[in-house]
């Protein structure tokens, strides 16, 4: 019988004695897809896969490069930026000095043309009052040579009015006075008694 229960067993199923063994057929067909699939894979897929890794790998690189360039860029620009701001510092300071100069040179032109313009008009002054007091001296004189003259023709009880006359004695008086040899004398005294 077990002879019986083998040949069954070989008849059109697998042998039910082995179940977790594939049919042979089952074993064959998966063998060929597995190869099938194993060669597309191969050919197809795992090429286009390291062309994708790569592409994307030289992009990553390519990115990582570009950002290093615009970080090298960058800095070179704030370098730049701050050596212009330092040379704009060091310009303003300069301007600023010469400025602070120039306003300097020009104060001291502006208080020398004001001591010069002050020296002109006190000059200018001077000369109008040495006139003004000229003229009045030479008015004075007149009203006074007037005066002496109206007041010595009283006196002596004649006209003095005579230009000619009259001019040479209120010279004479005039310089007497100003040469301080007036000599003085009492009324009704004698001439040679002094005051």
């Amino acid at each position: 019988m077990a002879l019986a229960s083998v040949v069954a067993a070989e008849g059109p199923g697998w042998p039910e004695a082995l179940p977790l063994l594939p049919h042979p057929a089952e074993l064959i067909a998966g063998i060929v897809a597995f190869g099938i699939l194993y060669w597309l894979y191969r050919t197809k897929v795992v090429p286009r896969l390291e062309e994708l890794y790569a592409a994307r790998a030289a992009a990553i690189e390519g990115g990582i490069h570009k950002a290093e360039e615009a970080q090298a860029q960058a800095q070179a620009a704030l370098e730049q930026y701050q050596a212009q701001l330092s040379e704009a510092r060091a310009e303003a300071s300069r301007i600023r000095e010469d400025a602070k100069a120039q306003g300097a040179t020009i104060m001291a032109e502006l208080r020398s043309q004001a001591a010069a313009e002050a020296t002109r008009i006190t000059e200018t002054a001077h000369k109008q009052i040495e006139a003004e007091r000229q003229q009045a001296l030479v008015s004075l004189r007149a009203e006074v040579g007037r005066i002496s003259v109206d007041l010595a023709s009283r006196i002596v009880g004649e006209s003095l009015h005579e230009e000619t006359r009259q001019k040479g004695i209120v010279d004479r008086f005039l310089a007497e006075l100003e040469s301080g040899d007036v000599v003085r004398e009492k009324v009704g005294a004698p001439r040679g008694e002094d005051a």
